[in-house]
């Protein structure tokens, strides 16, 4: 059984831990898409202006209600097409080009990120007490340091255990972009079942290494979250 992962010709290691590496370097890219989508949701929602809170509102909506599978297939699609379409009218002599399944797995990804980021991140806001704001203007605070120096470092402690959720949910979710012929974890071990006719021992595999990406963060969003709280008395 040793034999199947072994590297080069004899074994699929390698194109397993090619897969990994795609994996992980997918999530990493999505993660900042998707947080700065979700802040920019979050702002809207809270808005004065109803034109805002309308689009905030109407695109969190909208991606929480669509399968993260399908989102993912009208992105690369549509999104390959109006490439399509841009280099023919910039080029008409020019011939197609392929959307990249990593750029349309970030978009993907990162638009159903930010949808549910936007949430979070709205009732982390709405935590907020808004004394503190008026007190940081009392003293001649302008926006940007009431923001900076009150209102993001406890959004970030509130919204932290729910953001850290959405990443491990993400995580998981990068498997769906084999679909789209990524070289994924998901989709190298689709190969290899293929050819060697062990769904179990490689499916089992690819099961541990999810689950230890997952382990591993959990553990790293722990210790974010104590360093966020640090200074704060806990209730008995």
């Amino acid at each position: 059984m040793l034999d199947l992962f072994a590297y080069g010709d004899a074994g699929w290691g390698d194109e397993i831990l090619q897969g990994l590496a795609i994996t992980i370097q997918l999530a990493i890219a999505t993660l900042p898409v998707g947080l700065v989508l979700g802040f920019m949701a979050a702002f809207a929602s809270l808005s004065r202006l109803w034109p805002l809170r309308a689009l905030g509102f109407g695109y969190t909506t909208v991606m929480r209600g669509l399968p993260e599978i399908l989102t993912l297939f009208v992105v690369y699609n549509g999104a390959g097409l109006l490439l399509n379409m841009a280099v023919k009218w910039w080029n008409p002599e020019a011939s197609g080009t392929d959307f990249s399944p990593f750029a349309a797995g970030v978009i993907a990804l990162g638009l159903v990120f930010g949808a549910y980021a936007g949430e979070v991140l709205r009732g982390a806001f709405q935590s907020l007490d808004n004394g503190q704001v008026e007190a940081g203007r009392a003293i001649g605070m302008s926006k940007s340091q009431i923001f900076r120096r009150i209102q993001l470092p406890q959004v970030w402690r509130f919204a932290l255990p729910g953001l850290g959720n959405l990443w491990i949910n993400m995580l998981k979710d990068t498997a769906l972009v084999s679909v789209i012929a990524l070289d994924d974890l998901m989709r190298m071990t689709k190969v290899a079942v293929g050819v060697t006719k062990q769904p179990f021992t490689f499916y089992l595999v690819a099961c541990l290494l999810y689950w230890a990406m997952c382990v591993l963060s959990e553990v790293v969003l722990a210790r974010m979250e104590r360093r966020a709280n640090r200074g704060v008395r806990r209730a008995a």
